[in-house]
C-alpha cells in the first residue's frame, strides 16, 4: 500500500484541538488496522521548545530519542499508544537553520536560496522523512498556528504543493474551525469558517472534509450552508462539540463518521472491525466513578496548567485504572509559607512536587515535603521535585540546615544536589541537558520495585543537576534510600523513605510513559495507595 498523507490545518483560532482531533483520527485509523504516526510542525523560530518558558507553549515533551517537542505530541504517544520521535516534531528554526548549513556548505550550487523552492522543499522533506524507512500506512500531519499567520505562510504552501507531489487518493486535507454561538442573537455563526476556508483557498489547498468545533449541535441547516459556501461535500461537514474530556474525543469522531470519511477519501477500506471497548471502560471509570481523589500538584507554573499536562494526565489514567476520579489541586509553591501551609494542604490526599527550572518557589516546595514527610501524606517527587526531598531531608534530618542545590546556592557547603560534571563546562541551554530515556536498575523488596515488578527499567529524562554522591551513604544509613541507580553512570535515580505510606521520588520523568490504556505504574501505585488510605 502506498503511504497516504493527511495534513490537519486550523483556522479562526489556535489552540481549538487541532492535536486532540489529529490524536483521535490516528486512535480511530489504528483501531481498524492501519499503521498510524503522527507528526507536529510548529511555525516558531526557536529550534525546539526546550528553551521556551511553559508560560509560552505549555510542557515540554521528550521523547525517547531525547527531542524535547510540542506538548501535542504527548497527546498523539498517550491516544495511539506509541513512541515518536525527533522526527515527528519539526519547526521553523530547525527548517531555517537545516537550509542554512547546507547553503553555508555549498550544497545549493551557488544559486540564491529562497523560500520558494529551499525552504518550501526542506518542509515538504520533512514531512516525507518519517514516512521512509519504516511501515507507516498512514501518516498525519498537524500544521501549527492558523491560516493567515504570517509565520505559516511556508508551511501551507509546502502543503499545496504536497498536493501535487502525491496522486489525489494519498492526500487529505481536513481543516478544523470555529462555530461561535452568540448569545444575544441565540445563533450559531459561520461566517468566522468561509473566511477561514477562503483564506485557505487563497492559499491553494481545498479543504477535503471540515472539523466545526462549536459548544451546540450544528443542526442539518448549519451543515448544509458550510458545505455550500465552502465547496466540501455535504458529508464531509463534521461536528466537534465540546466535551466533558479530551478522551470522549474519539468516540464523538467515530459517531460522526470522521474515519470512515477518511478512509472513502483515501480510496482504502476497514482492515478490521473498529472496537473501542477499553477506550470505553476507561471512559466509563472516568466519568461514573464515586470515589474521588484529592491529589495537588504542587509547582512554579500552575496558573497554566498546560505547563504540567502529562502529569495531570498520567493521574487521570491511572485514576480510572483504579476506579476513581482524581480531583487536582493546582498549588502555586510561591504561596505556600509556615503561616498557611496547613490551610493550603487541608483535605490533601496526596501530593506531587512538580519539575521545574530556577529558585523561585523551591522554599514553598520545600515546606510542603516536610509536611508530607511528618504527616504520612503520600508524596511523589518528580525529577526537581525528588531534588526538592533531598535538600529537605538533608536540612530537617540530616541536620545540613544550609544543605542545597548548586542550582540555587552555588557556595552552599552541602551541596546534595550538583551539576553533573560533564555539564560544567556546557554554554549553550538548546538540547544539551541529560535527555531522552536511561536505563536504571531497581533494588528488589522496594516500594518502586512493587511498583514496576522489574529490576530493570527505562524511563526519559530532561535535566543537569543529579544527586551527588557522596551523600548517599548517609541517606541510607538515615531511612531515605536511594534503590533506582543508572548501571552505566552510578547515577542515583530514585529515592524512597523507609516508614512512610508512600513516599517516592524519581530522577526521571515517569509522565511522558503513560498511556490512556496502559497507564505508568508508578502513577497507579501512588493513586492505589492514596485510595487504600482513604477507604481505610
Amino acid at each position: 500500500m502506498k503511504k497516504k498523507y493527511i495534513f490537519v490545518t486550523g483556522g479562526v483560532t489556535s489552540s481549538l484541538g487541532k492535536g486532540i482531533i489529529s490524536a483521535s483520527l490516528g486512535l480511530l485509523l489504528k483501531a481498524v488496522g492501519y499503521k498510524v504516526t503522527i507528526q507536529k510542525f510548529d511555525p516558531y523560530l526557536n529550534i525546539d521548545p526546550g528553551t521556551m518558558s511553559p508560560y509560552e507553549h505549555g510542557e515540554c515533551y521528550v521523547t525517547e530519542d531525547g527531542a524535547e517537542t510540542d506538548l501535542d505530541l504527548g497527546h498523539y504517544e498517550r491516544f495511539l499508544g506509541i513512541s515518536t520521535s525527533q522526527d515527528n516534531n519539526v519547526t521553523t528554526g530547525r527548517i531555517y537553520n537545516n537550509v542554512i548549513s547546507k547553503e553555508r556548505k555549498g550544497e545549493f550550487l551557488g544559486k540564491t536560496v529562497q523560500v520558494i523552492p529551499h525552504i518550501t522543499d526542506e518542509i515538504k522533506n520533512s514531512f516525507y522523512k518519517i514516512g521512509k524507512n519504516n511501515s507507516f500506512e498512514i501518516i498525519i500531519t498537524e500544521i501549527g498556528g492558523c491560516i493567515g499567520d504570517i509565520e505559516s505562510l511556508p508551511f501551507f504552501e509546502a502543503v499545496r504543493q504536497a498536493k501535487l507531489d502525491l496522486k489525489k487518493s494519498d492526500f487529505l486535507n481536513i481543516h478544523l474551525t470555529l462555530i461561535p454561538y452568540l448569545s444575544t442573537s441565540g445563533e450559531l455563526k459561520t461566517k468566522p469558517t468561509q473566511h477561514s476556508v477562503k483564506k485557505l483557498l487563497e492559499a491553494g489547498i481545498q479543504p477535503d472534509i471540515l472539523v466545526c468545533r462549536s459548544e451546540h449541535k450544528l443542526g442539518k441547516e448549519i451543515k448544509n450552508k458550510l458545505a455550500l459556501f465552502c465547496n466540501v461535500s455535504k458529508n464531509s461537514v463534521i461536528e466537534s462539540i465540546d466535551a466533558e474530556s479530551i478522551y470522549d474525543v474519539p468516540v464523538l469522531m467515530r459517531e460522526e463518521r470522521l474515519h470512515e470519511i477518511v478512509l472513502e477519501n483515501l480510496n482504502i477500506k476497514k482492515k478490521k472491525p473498529l472496537r473501542l471497548s477499553r477506550w470505553k471502560r476507561f471512559l466509563s471509570n472516568l466519568h461514573m466513578s464515586e470515589n474521588k481523589l484529592k491529589i495537588a500538584i504542587i509547582g512554579k507554573y500552575v496558573s497554566l496548567q498546560d505547563s504540567y499536562k502529562s502529569i495531570s494526565e498520567s493521574l487521570i489514567h491511572a485514576g480510572a485504572n483504579q476506579n476513581s476520579k482524581v480531583d487536582i489541586q493546582w498549588i502555586l509553591s510561591e504561596e505556600l509559607k509556615t503561616q498557611n501551609l496547613k490551610k493550603k494542604l487541608k483535605n490533601i490526599d496526596g501530593i506531587i512536587v512538580a519539575p521545574g527550572f530556577g529558585v523561585r518557589g523551591i522554599e514553598g516546595k520545600i515546606l510542603a515535603i516536610e509536611y508530607v514527610r511528618k504527616n504520612k501524606i503520600p508524596f511523589f517527587g518528580i525529577c526537581l521535585g525528588m531534588q526538592c526531598a533531598c535538600i529537605e531531608f538533608s536540612r530537617n534530618v540530616l541536620g545540613y540546615e544550609i544543605a542545597n542545590s548548586t542550582e540555587f546556592d552555588r557556595e552552599t557547603n552541602h551541596p546534595v544536589i550538583d551539576l553533573m560534571q560533564e555539564q560544567k563546562k556546557i554554554k549553550n541551554k538548546g538540547g544539551t541537558m541529560r535527555l531522552g530515556s536511561y536505563e536504571c536498575f531497581l533494588e528488589k523488596g522496594t516500594q518502586i520495585y512493587n511498583s514496576y515488578k522489574s529490576t530493570e527499567i527505562h524511563e526519559r529524562h530532561r535535566h543537569r543537576y543529579e544527586f551527588n554522591n557522596s551523600y548517599k551513604s548517609e541517606f541510607n544509613d538515615h531511612g531515605m534510600k536511594t534503590p533506582g541507580i543508572n548501571p552505566k553512570l552510578n547515577l542515583v535515580e530514585t529515592i524512597e523513605l523507609d516508614d512512610h505510606p508512600w513516599f517516592i521520588g524519581t530522577q526521571y520523568h515517569p509522565e511522558y510513559r503513560s498511556r490512556v490504556l496502559k497507564p505508568h505504574p508508578l502513577f497507579v501505585s501512588f493513586v492505589n495507595k492514596i485510595k487504600s488510605i482513604k477507604n481505610g
